[in-house]
């Protein structure tokens, strides 16, 4: 059995990350990494103690889920709120991130953004990340499931 890449294996973690999303609209996950070391993830859900959509359902305002944090955003916070420097760390997230999450990972230093999924690609998003000198690069998880094989 080969190994996957250290990027595939990040993706892969964002994926799992976004199992956890209690958003119905679109899961999503995050992870960031510093020196190949997971620093902290995250996943799009509501703010911690209030409702969630899969509760509730989604509070679109404006064609948006106010409800949530994405889950960029949820792993940037997580750092800030441990303490964990995100200077000079790499994203990796399940979808393209929003113009929104795009300025936060501009303004916590993050120098790679990797993604698997183009979604609504702003181009003002691009755009900004060019100017920052940010690398961003698609790279789409090439094993979607892991089979458990059995002790024997």
């Amino acid at each position: 059995m080969e190994r996957i890449s250290w990027d595939q294996y990040f993706m892969a973690q964002s994926h799992l990350l976004s199992l956890r999303s209690t958003c119905e609209r679109l899961m999503v996950g995050a992870t960031i990494v510093r020196d190949k070391r997971i620093i902290a993830g995250g996943y799009n859900g509501s703010v911690s103690g209030s409702d969630h959509c899969i509760d509730k359902g989604c509070y679109v305002i404006d064609g948006h889920c106010v409800r949530t944090i994405h889950a960029e955003i949820n792993a940037l916070l997580q750092c800030a709120k441990f303490g964990v420097a995100t200077d000079g760390a790499e994203l990796y997230v399940t979808h393209f991130p929003c113009l929104h999450c795009c300025k936060s990972i501009i303004q916590a230093g993050i120098k790679s953004v990797y993604y698997a999924t183009d979604y609504k690609n702003h181009s003002y998003a691009v755009e900004l990340f060019q100017n920052a000198g940010i690398h961003v690069e698609k790279v789409e998880l090439e094993q979607v499931a892991i089979e458990l094989i059995p002790k024997q």
